[in-house]
């Protein structure tokens, strides 16, 4: 148990530093804004109660808001996507269900489940924080396009993190 909790610690502090000291210095214009950091929340274990979740995604999305200067939006968008996890697990359950010790990566489950359980919530993510962000429907077409192309180059990232940190 302290290894997993251990193993989070560090994986939380690596993803904020690539977060702060690269990614957010990466923007196209304000187009491509990559978010890797929600993989930690991701990565949590499956067994998580949700009460501890939620908070450690609120946390998590705090700290960031801590260091981008943006009022309490990270965290809104980490709490909406903790909150919809139980769900998008219990829709993407494996035929034999979870067995005890499952992790939700690539390596436990499958890149299939991965893309599918990561899409889906990175895809939340996103749109509450970028609709938040924006809190206008004009330019809705931008928004919309910020949200699938951010979305997308975040789930290339968090893809590579999965195959780099299995080897």
């Amino acid at each position: 148990m302290n290894s997993v909790i251990v193993q989070n610690i560090i994986r939380f502090v690596l993803l904020f530093a690539i977060q702060i000291i690269i990614l957010d210095e990466i923007q196209l214009h304000g187009f491509i804004n990559p978010y890797i950091y929600p993989l930690f929340i991701l990565l949590l274990p499956i067994e998580i109660p949700t009460w501890m979740l939620l908070l450690i995604s609120f946390g998590t999305g705090l700290t960031m808001d801590f260091f981008a200067s943006s009022l309490g939006l990270h965290a809104a968008a980490c709490v909406l996507m903790a909150f919809a996890r139980p769900m998008v697990l219990d829709l993407n359950r494996p035929r034999g269900g979870y067995e005890t010790g499952d992790r939700p990566t690539i390596k436990s489950l499958g890149f299939r489940w991965f893309a599918i359980y990561a899409a889906i919530l990175i895809v939340i993510h996103h749109v509450l924080f970028f609709l938040l962000e924006v809190f206008s429907l004009v330019g809705i077409i931008s928004t919309l396009s910020r949200i699938l192309i951010s979305s997308v180059i975040s789930l290339l990232l968090m893809f590579a993190h999965q195959y780099l940190s299995n080897r």
